[in-house]
């Protein structure tokens, strides 16, 4: 028999990634754990609204999600773990500015410069509805159908007991298991 653990969102773990946005002339960051999928092109981030990222994203509409690796998590961390408000993080990461106007941290594996569309608020929490404009892959985490290879990639999850996961092996492809099942049933 299961047991009843209360009131708790199992539906981790999820990707953790670097947000950056233009604050005046600065790029500034930060670490989201609370990231969601609305669409193929449509991400979700839960957040708190006094982040000082969070005026940049406001005021230009435009921010930069990056998945993190281990080569970049100690930063990614940091990030997340001072406030904008009493350190300038533009620093943390070498970065260039997207075609929308976004700041891209250079070493991040992949990123994508999202558009703000919407933000929805509740229980003090804003969720920023974001559509994806350009994603930028290094080459080495790509395959030979120019997708991205999340075995080479290996993106960092967060679970909500605060650590970090390393992602797993493929356990094979997708449909296949419920074919299986399904000539099962016959």
């Amino acid at each position: 028999m299961k047991k009843n653990i209360g009131i708790y969102n199992a539906a981790f773990p999820t990707p953790i990634v670097v947000v950056g946005a233009m604050v005046g002339s600065k790029p500034n960051w930060f670490e989201v754990a609370w990231v969601g999928i609305g669409d193929q092109d449509i991400v979700t981030l839960s957040v708190t609204p006094s982040h000082e990222t969070c005026k940049g994203i406001n005021e230009n509409k435009v921010l930069s999600i990056s998945l993190i690796d281990e080569a970049i998590l100690q930063r990614a961390d940091y990030v997340g773990i001072v406030s904008g408000k009493k350190v300038d993080k533009s620093q943390v990461f070498p970065w260039s500015k997207g075609e929308l106007g976004a700041p891209i941290p250079d070493e991040a594996p992949v990123t994508m410069e999202c558009e703000l569309l919407d933000t929805y608020t509740g229980n003090g929490m804003h969720l920023l509805i974001c559509k994806v404009k350009n994603t930028y892959a290094k080459e080495e985490f790509l395959d030979e159908k120019q997708k991205i290879n999340y075995n080479k990639l290996k993106p960092i999850l967060f679970e909500p007991r605060f650590q970090y996961l390393r992602t797993g092996d493929v356990i094979g492809p997708c449909v296949q298991p419920g074919k299986a099942y399904a000539e099962s049933l016959k």
